[in-house]
């Protein structure tokens, strides 16, 4: 089978290093792919943000199956399309692809279908803000409703704070372009947990739960990121508490959208506050996390083939999705500046037999310039290992991190530090 995988980040590189170990994928093509990503399939250039570029890609080379990594080609839908000339492709469509891409829809659809979730208010205008702060206690968090790379949450401590964030969403000042609608959230105490399902458009089944990093600093300081680090491990969610979100988030959601004419068919990223009062979901996205991933596909037993096959065929519940037991872990290595401005092109040393000790290198954003690889992102490397034990693992990794360096490289150094503290 030939598979082509959209996307060229470490989300990507991962799942094609899943899919190459699969006896029943004969090519992989990648578009755009990376550095990382050139040494196991063939790259093509392809603008992800540009849906007829996308669909002319799969045209020409006429794939049995179509991978979608990244949110945008999603928003965009490139599903759609490619479902309407009859080709297979994995992902929601446009329509069933709101549930990440408006934090607006996400939430009322939240509402109408009893999923627990933080109080909130919709504004379209800096009026309905500071009105619509008045309801809320402090501190408050302030979501940009679009697409926003995970940068798109403030968390403000007064209500100052909260309006001059949701002026700069509104202006475009701080994510670069213009939003039309901005969510005011109540603030939530608690661990945070990412849920992964895979969904058929009838049924929900659990792959794995892993838990994120957003912010830049250790300590969890600084501005929120696209996410520095995460880990999984099966203690991180009891068997009780896994299947209760299971039956009433995941499948909830998978109901729901199905009553609302738009079936959900792909990868259903919950992203959850465990909180005083029980699991309240923060966001959904729509598509494979990243960096959950780059640590999650190094726990599957399972042909990562079947999971896309039983999505695509609406037989999820017959599937059984195994997992290693044990933990695992990914480290990134970041540009200097990163989630702010930073320089790319500056050359990578150390990664010469990238592959030992269990310790995985996963490509984020690099590039090869005449034959060596440079940066090319924000998020630069995922460096990953899997484990009987998750100190061991992020032992590894951090050993083979000492080993990699390119100018102003910034990593955290305290990935998985509360699994770490329960001990």
């Amino acid at each position: 089978m030939k598979v082509l995988v959209i996307g060229g980040g470490g989300r990507e590189h991962a799942l094609v290093w899943a899919l190459r170990k699969s006896s029943s994928v004969t090519e992989i093509v990648a578009a755009p792919g990376n550095g990382g990503i050139s040494a196991l399939a063939r790259c093509i250039p392809v603008d992800v943000n540009t849906l007829e570029a996308m669909v002319d890609l799969v045209s020409i080379e006429a794939p049995d199956l179509t991978i979608i990594g990244p949110e945008v080609p999603l928003a965009l839908g490139v599903v759609d399309e490619l479902e309407r000339r009859g080709l297979r492709v994995f992902g929601p469509t446009k329509d069933a692809a709101q549930l990440e891409s408006s934090k607006a829809f996400a939430k009322s659809f939240m509402q109408r279908h009893g999923i627990p979730s933080a109080e909130h208010a919709l504004c379209l205008t800096l009026d309905q803000v500071r009105e619509s702060l008045l309801n809320f206690s402090l501190p408050v968090v302030v979501k940009a409703s679009g697409l926003a790379a995970g940068k798109g949450v403030v968390i403000c401590n007064t209500r100052l704070e909260a309006e001059a964030a949701a002026a700069q969403m509104f202006s475009g000042v701080l994510l670069g372009a213009t939003e039309t609608e901005v969510v005011l959230e109540e603030f939530l105490t608690g661990e945070e947990i990412s849920f992964f399902a895979l969904c058929d458009g009838k049924h929900a089944v659990p792959i794995a739960a892993a838990q994120d990093h957003k912010r830049v600093g250790e300590g969890d300081t600084g501005p929120n990121t696209g996410g520095m680090g995460a880990y999984s491990t099966d203690g991180l969610l009891t068997p009780a508490m896994r299947q209760w979100i299971t039956q009433n988030v995941a499948q909830k959601v998978v109901d729901g959208m199905a009553s609302e004419g738009t079936p959900f068919k792909g990868i259903l990223f919950i992203g959850l506050m465990m909180s005083p009062r029980g699991p309240m979901v923060l966001e959904f996205n729509t598509r494979w996390g990243d960096p959950e991933t780059e640590a999650i596909v190094l726990r599957l037993e399972s042909d990562i083939l079947d999971l896309f096959n039983a999505a695509i065929d609406g037989r999820a519940n017959g599937l059984a999705i195994r997992l290693k037991p044990g933990a695992s872990a990914t480290v990134i290595a970041a540009s200097g500046g990163y989630p702010g401005k930073y320089a790319s092109g500056l050359p990578i040393s150390g990664l010469e037999g990238e592959d030992r000790e269990g310790v995985i290198v996963f490509h984020a954003g690099t590039a090869l310039k005449d034959g060596q690889l440079v940066t090319a992102g924000g998020r630069v490397l995922a460096v990953s290992a899997e484990s009987d034990d998750l100190e061991e693992a992020l032992n590894r990794i951090y050993r083979r991190l000492e080993e990699i360096s390119f100018e102003g490289m910034q990593y955290r150094r305290d990935i998985g530090h509360r699994a770490l503290q329960r001990r």
